[in-house]
C-alpha cells in the first residue's frame, strides 16, 4: 500500500515537473544551438558572401526607391523616400537580413558616428567621381562582429539630385551593414539546400 501511494505520488510529481514552457522557443533553441556550433569559415567565403548579398540587395533597394522618387515631387515625401521611408520591400529586405541600410552623401564624410574607414571610403568615391572614374563595391570590416558593404549610385541616377539636391558633383553611396552571425547564418543555411 504505501509502495503504490509512493509510486502514485512520484508519477503525480513528475507529471508536475514536465512543464510545456520549457518547450515552448523550439525553433529559437534550434538556431541557437546551431549557431553555437564551431564552423570552419574562410575570410575569403565571408566577403564573397557579403559581395553577392550586398549587390544583390542594393540593386533592389535602388530600383525600389528610384521608382517611388519618380511617381511623387512632393518635397515631404520625396524626404520620407530619400530617408528609407514608406519603402516595404527595402524595410522587409533589412528586417529579413538584418540590415542596417542607409543612404549617404557627401556631407557624411564628416559623420563622427560613421566608422572612419567607412568616411575614408566616401571620401575617395567621392574623388573618383569627381574624376569621373569608375567605381566599384567596397567591403569593409568594422568590428570583429560586422562589415559595410559600400556602393556608389551612378551620377545620373535621380537618386543623386532628389536626395541631395544640386551638388557640384552628384554624389551617393548605399551603406549596407551586415552583422558577421547572420552573414554566417546564410551561408550554413545555403549549404543545407
Amino acid at each position: 500500500m504505501i509502495r503504490s501511494l509512493l509510486l502514485c505520488s512520484l508519477s503525480i510529481s513528475l507529471l508536475f515537473a514536465c512543464n510545456p514552457e520549457r518547450v515552448h522557443y523550439t525553433n529559437e533553441l534550434k538556431e541557437e544551438m546551431a549557431d553555437s556550433k564551431i564552423k570552419r569559415i574562410k575570410d575569403s567565403d565571408l566577403v564573397e558572401t557579403i559581395d553577392n548579398l550586398g549587390e544583390k540587395v542594393s540593386a533592389t533597394v535602388q530600383k525600389e526607391l528610384t521608382t517611388q522618387l519618380q511617381k511623387t515631387t512632393d518635397p515631404a515625401e520625396r524626404s520620407k523616400l530619400c530617408q528609407l521611408q514608406n519603402l516595404p520591400r527595402t524595410k522587409a529586405i533589412a528586417e529579413r537580413y538584418v540590415l542596417d541600410i542607409r543612404l549617404l552623401g557627401a556631407a557624411d564624410i564628416h559623420n563622427k558616428a560613421l566608422n572612419p574607414k567607412e568616411r575614408e571610403i566616401l571620401d575617395a568615391y567621392l574623388y573618383s567621381t569627381k574624376q569621373k572614374q569608375p567605381t566599384i563595391s567596397n567591403i569593409q570590416k568594422t568590428s570583429d562582429t560586422s562589415f559595410v558593404y559600400n556602393a556608389a549610385i551612378p551620377a545620373d541616377n535621380p537618386i543623386c539630385e532628389a536626395c541631395f539636391g544640386k551638388q557640384t558633383t552628384p554624389f551617393a553611396v548605399w551603406h549596407l551593414g551586415f552583422k558577421k552571425r547572420e552573414v554566417i547564418r546564410r551561408m550554413s543555411a545555403s549549404k543545407k539546400k
